[in-house]
C-alpha cells in the first residue's frame, strides 16, 4: 500500500488545519460560555446548540463533557503561562496574569481544582520546571546574589504561582471591592515587582 502522493498531501494538511481551527474554535466557544453561565452548565450538546454545528461534529473533537472540561483547562494553563512570555516586557506579563484571573473567575476555579488536585503539577502548569529554575539562579538567599541559601524553592514557587492565581479574585472580592479592575491590576503589579526586586528576579 502506497502512503499519499504529492498532489494528496496538500488537501491533507487543509484538513488538518481546518480541523485544528474548528477545535480551537470550540474551546473559545466553550470559554465564552463558562463564562457567561458557570462551569456546570458546559456540555457537550451545549456547545453544539450554541455554535449551531451538529452535535456528531462536536463529539468528534471532544468525545464527552470531560474531556471539553480537560481541554479548556489546558487553554487555561496555556494563557497563564504567558507570564513567562520573553517577548513581553515583566509588566506586561504580571498584567496579563492579572487580567485574567479577573476576568475569568469560572475559568480559574476550574483550573484551581485541577492544581490542588493529586497529580504531576507540569501537566497543569507547563512552564514549572522553567519557574524552578530561574528561580533557584536568581532567587533569594542571603547574599543576595542568587544563592537560594536555605530557602525551599519549590515552596518559594507555590508561593509565587498561587498568590499570582488567587490573589487578585480575593482582593478584588473580599479587601477592596470598591477599586476598580486597572486598580486593582496596578496594585497588584507594583507590589508584585517589589517583592521580585527584593528577592532577586525582576527582570525587564
Amino acid at each position: 500500500m502506497t502512503g499519499p502522493t504529492k498532489a494528496d498531501r496538500p488537501a491533507q494538511s487543509r484538513r488538518n488545519r481546518t480541523f485544528d481551527a474548528t477545535h480551537q474554535a470550540l474551546i473559545e466557544a466553550s470559554v465564552a460560555l463558562i463564562s457567561e453561565k458557570g462551569v456546570e452548565s458546559l456540555s457537550v450538546a451545549g456547545l453544539a446548540r450554541a455554535v449551531g454545528m451538529n452535535r456528531a461534529t462536536v463529539y468528534y473533537h471532544f468525545a464527552s463533557r470531560e474531556a471539553l472540561l480537560e481541554a479548556v483547562s489546558t487553554w487555561s494553563s496555556e494563557q497563564l503561562t504567558r507570564g513567562f512570555a520573553s517577548s513581553e516586557s515583566q509588566q506586561e506579563r504580571i498584567d496579563f496574569v492579572a487580567r485574567f484571573v479577573l476576568e475569568n473567575p469560572d475559568l480559574i476555579k476550574l483550573w484551581i481544582e485541577q492544581f490542588i488536585a493529586p497529580g504531576d503539577i507540569r501537566t497543569r502548569y507547563p512552564k514549572w520546571d522553567e519557574f524552578i529554575a530561574a528561580s533557584r539562579q536568581h532567587g533569594p538567599g542571603p547574599s543576595g546574589e542568587g544563592d537560594v541559601g536555605d530557602i525551599d524553592v519549590e515552596v518559594y514557587c507555590t508561593f509565587l504561582l498561587a498568590g499570582a492565581i488567587i490573589g487578585p479574585r480575593v482582593f478584588q472580592s473580599s479587601v477592596r471591592p470598591d477599586l476598580s479592575e486597572d486598580e486593582v491590576i496596578e496594585r497588584f503589579r507594583v507590589e508584585q515587582q517589589r517583592m521580585l526586586r527584593r528577592d532577586g528576579l525582576l527582570r525587564k
